[in-house]
Formats: structure tokens, C-alpha cells, sequence
């Protein structure tokens, strides 16, 4: 289900407190009688799509019955007031994702052709952004380039780093993004990112053949810390032009056992490693 362009925090408060209200056995039309509110704000509240003063979300909480749960829904009342990092960048499209993976607690990946973003080094993304747009301006490269940095600094946060792992496929490694000396920086930049733990990377090996993967494309599937009712999990994937988001039960269950299949089917961490230590001395040798 392709999903709106509203903040992670306020279609977690939305649901959350569309969730109480009907624990409560309060219709929208009861809950706006007792709020004194009209419905149609009721509707906005819980689809996300207007912010909310903490007293609103605390007489709500009162309405329904649920004053435990005031605190934490406050919270998230000013969480989705707060200016994030990303909108800075002027970056249509980009605003939806990037919500989603700064609260994930856990980012499966599984990538066939590419290093996946949150690993990749300055000059592997402009080779990219240059093979896709050979005609962009310079100062639009390093915005992409600066995003993409950006992004990763969610592996590096003291608190509420997410459990990442990456399922990279062999070839990602053999095609020469960039050039030899792009290509060792980058998959050093892997043997240090497993190294000190920010990732799990297990590498799939061209042995292997047909997987999942093969069929699927590449994706990420993106878990949420509940509060409440909580972020369901989230799968994003890539097409030319756009990208889509999927969260039906069905749609997440089977890319899971898509991605757990993948996993299973790649070497374990330390065969991955020398892997890739040998890919790196392989275009440092070049």
C-alpha cells in the first residue's frame, strides 16, 4: 500500500489514539460530541494528517479512559512538530523514507546490485548519481552525496541505533562502480562497518543461484518500536521512476520469509568478511 507523505510520529499518534477511542467503544462522532469537537477533526487527528497540542492529546487520553498512556502520546505530539534533518534538503519524495528508517529499531536489507545506502562512501554515491544523471550540476551530486552521509549517521547514534543487516549479493561486489580505486574504499568501508558491529553483512555467493531475491529485487523491510498500537513494518523498494511502500500483513509476511530465506542461503559473517577482504584486495591489486 503506497503510503502518504505525513511524519512517522503523527500517523503513530493518529493511529494510536484511533486505537483507544475504539477500546473505549466511542464512535468518532461520540468522541467529537465529548471533546466538543467536530468529527471531521477526529477523522484528521487519527489519519495523521494535522499536528496536535500535547493538552488536546491529554484530554483525549482522559476521554477514553486511558491517562497511562497520556505521557507517551504527548511525546509524540511534539515529536511530529519537530523540524527533522532531512527537510532541510528540499528533497520531494525523500521525507517519507527518511522518517521511516530514523525510527526503525530494525532494517533488514537485501541488495542485489548495489552497496545499500546506509553502507556506501562519498565517492561510491557520485559515481552513482553520475552514471543515473550524467548531466546534474555539480552542487546537486553533493547534496545527494551529503543526504546519503546524513543518513548514515543513524548506525552511529549512541542511543537507538537500529539492529541492521544486509544481505549483499556477490555481484554488487564485482561490478566496478566507479572504478578499481572506488571499489576498494567502499568494500574496505564494509570490512570496517561488520567489523565494528554497526552491521551485520552477509554476502549471498553467485554459487548459489536462484533466490528469492532473484525474483523480489532488492528491498528493505523496516520494524518499528511499539507505542501503543506503534509503526506497523514497512517495506520499501525501488523502480525507475519512483519507489513503493508496502504493510499489509500478507505483502510483510512474505517478504520476511523472503528475507529470512536469503539470509540463510548467504555465508555467515565471518566467510563474508574474508570475502570481502579478498574483493578489496582484488581491485587494489588492479
Amino acid at each position: 500500500m503506497v503510503r502518504g507523505q505525513t511524519t512517522v510520529a503523527r500517523r503513530q499518534l493518529g493511529r494510536n489514539l484511533r486505537q483507544l477511542r475504539q477500546a473505549a467503544g466511542m464512535t468518532k462522532r461520540e468522541a467529537a460530541d465529548r471533546l466538543e469537537w467536530s468529527e471531521s477533526k477526529i477523522w484528521r487527528i487519527e489519519g495523521g494528517r494535522t499536528p496536535l497540542r500535547s493538552m488536546d492529546v491529554q484530554n483525549m487520553c482522559t476521554v477514553y479512559g486511558a491517562d497511562e498512556a497520556a505521557a507517551a502520546l504527548m511525546g509524540l505530539a511534539q515529536e511530529s512538530k519537530t523540524r527533522a534533518w532531512w527537510h532541510s534538503y528540499n528533497a520531494p519524495g525523500f521525507n517519507m523514507y527518511a522518517s521511516l528508517e530514523e525510527t526503525a529499531w530494525q532494517i533488514d536489507t537485501y541488495e542485489g546490485d548495489l552497496v545499500p545506502g546506509l553502507l556506501q562512501t562519498p565517492d561510491y554515491v557520485r559515481a552513482i548519481v553520475r552514471s543515473h544523471y550524467p548531466t546534474m550540476a555539480d552542487e546537486e551530486v553533493e547534496t545527494r552525496v551529503d543526504i546519503r552521509m546524513a543518513r548514515q549517521r543513524i548506525l552511529t547514534r549512541t542511543e537507538g541505533a537500529p539492529k541492521v543487516r544486509v544481505a549483499l549479493d556477490e555481484t554488487a561486489l564485482r561490478r566496478p562502480i566507479g572504478g578499481a580505486a572506488v571499489m576498494a574504499a567502499q568494500i574496505g568501508h564494509l570490512v570496517y562497518v561488520a567489523g565494528v558491529r554497526r552491521a551485520s553483512i552477509r554476502v549471498v555467493p553467485l554459487s548459489v543461484g536462484a533466490h528469492p531475491g532473484v525474483l523480489s529485487g532488492s528491498f528493505v523491510m523496516m520494524r518499528f518500536p511499539t507505542v501503543v498500537g506503534g509503526e506497523p513494518t514497512t517495506v520499501y523498494g525501488d523502480t525507475l521512476t519512483s519507489g513503493y511502500y508496502l504493510d499489509k500483513d500478507a505483502e510483510v509476511e512474505q517478504y520476511g520469509a523472503a528475507f529470512a530465506s536469503i539470509w540463510s542461503m548467504a555465508l555467515d559473517e565471518d566467510a563474508s568478511s574474508r570475502v570481502l577482504a579478498e574483493a578489496a584486495r582484488s581491485y587494489q591489486e588492479t
